[in-house]
């Protein structure tokens, strides 16, 4: 494992977090210089030979060898955040300014499905969205966004119904609320698992601490049941933390009933580090580390990322590949990167699927940055643009959702 950190720097670090909560003003992730492939349980994981963490030093990866292609769905979007399907054409969109809009047979539908009154401040705003596990009979959704609320802001995530036609909704009821906000670090991210469950990604809301703090919201992923209560078989009892240590995660997805690929966020000036953005393997309990480790570093107790790079990335959402349109694809986890502007491939070890056999680099600079990574009903690969966020060129035709698929005849 690479590791450039001394055992006398860990402790120095260790003692700057006692101290202080950063060492220097952090900047936001997508404004970071970029210069330019099972274990049990996480914690056997963290010590098998099997785990090696892959540091990428000098720039992202190699060029993508799969032939693929890109296809244009819908443009004329702000900042599409996430992606719910209704059908193979039909879609509800959420743009972060606080609007859920709706794709209707392939086309961009001019009046939005509702309006959210979010505090789009930073990244803070309209950001995730997830089906009801019975959502064909109920037609619930949650959403995670920030609101200000007697003069504060929180970020919640709360669940909506939408209407039969499809053209509007409304909200039902609070699921999560009062999840630390900050001006940055506010995760976002929310996904149905496949075990009904809710799970929910969030920022550390530049507190560090709130990450190794299982009692905070922040800094972790959180799984509560469709109404929003703590299952029973959560890993710390009566508690909504699931997996703890996160620095701000926008993608996850899992492997299998209980393994999850996860993307998170690496620092950005605080503690005086930077860079190392992260790809890692967990389950139920595990500690991913922030920010007593970051990048390569290991610790008893907490899980070092199977993937790290030192220049900045940073990543946005994640999804395991499950179609057959590119057969060559099927298992890897792909994810969107923002700063960097690609699509990222990356393939585990068949036998141990901690560790890192391949990564690769798809769509360089061809559209910009790239936001939510999600599968459709049609077995095919959909991806966000996020250009129109203040940290991009934002185009005349706005951002774009895309559809991937092979290019071979």
């Amino acid at each position: 494992m690479k590791d450039k950190k001394t055992l006398t720097g860990q402790l120095g670090i260790a003692l700057c977090l006692m101290a202080l909560t950063a060492c220097t003003t952090p900047t936001p992730e997508g404004d970071r210089t970029n210069n330019a492939d099972t274990p049990t349980s996480p914690t056997q994981a963290a010590a098998s030979p099997n785990r090696d963490c892959i540091l990428v030093e000098n720039g992202y990866g190699s060029q993508g060898q799969v032939a693929v292609q890109a296809e244009e769905v819908v443009s004329g979007l702000e900042v599409p955040w996430g992606i719910l399907f209704l059908s193979d054409t039909d879609m509800l969109v959420t743009e972060r300014p606080g609007r859920i809009r709706l794709v209707r047979d392939g086309q961009l539908q001019s009046e939005p499905v509702a309006i959210v009154p979010v505090t789009a401040r930073g990244e803070g705003g309209l950001l995730g969205i997830a089906p009801h596990p019975e959502f064909a009979s109920n037609r619930l959704f949650y959403i995670y966004y920030t609101a200000d609320r007697n003069g504060s802001s929180v970020n919640l995530v709360e669940r909506w119904q939408l209407s039969a036609d499809g053209t509007s909704a409304s909200p039902d009821k609070i699921i999560v609320d009062n999840i630390p906000v900050a001006r940055f670090h506010n995760g976002g991210r929310l996904r149905l698992g496949p075990d009904g469950m809710l799970y929910i990604g969030t920022g550390d809301a530049r507190n560090p601490q709130n990450s190794q703090d299982v009692n905070s919201l922040a800094g972790k992923i959180l799984r509560v049941t469709p109404e929003g209560q703590v299952p029973e078989d959560n890993p710390f009892p009566g508690n909504p933390a699931y997996i703890i240590g996160v620095r701000n995660t926008e993608g996850f997805d899992w492997f299998d009933s209980s393994t999850l690929a996860i993307t998170d966020h690496g620092p950005s000036g605080e503690l005086g580090r930077s860079g190392h953005d992260e790809v890692s393997v967990a389950s139920a309990g595990a500690n991913l580390g922030w920010p007593p480790i970051y990048g390569c570093q290991d610790q008893e107790g907490m899980i070092p990322p199977s993937l790290s790079w030192e220049e900045a990335v940073p990543p946005g959402g994640a999804a395991i590949y499950t179609g057959d349109a590119i057969a060559q694809w099927r298992g890897s986890l792909l994810m969107g990167v923002l700063g960097a502007s690609h699509l990222h491939r990356v393939t585990f070890e068949p036998q141990s699927p901690y560790q890192v056999q391949s990564h690769e680099v798809y769509f360089q600079n061809e559209f910009g940055r790239l936001r939510e990574v999600i599968m459709g009903p049609d077995g095919e690969l959909y991806v966000t643009t996020s250009n129109c966020d203040g940290r991009g060129n934002c185009p005349p035709e706005k951002d774009k959702i895309l559809r991937i698929t092979s290019s071979n005849p």
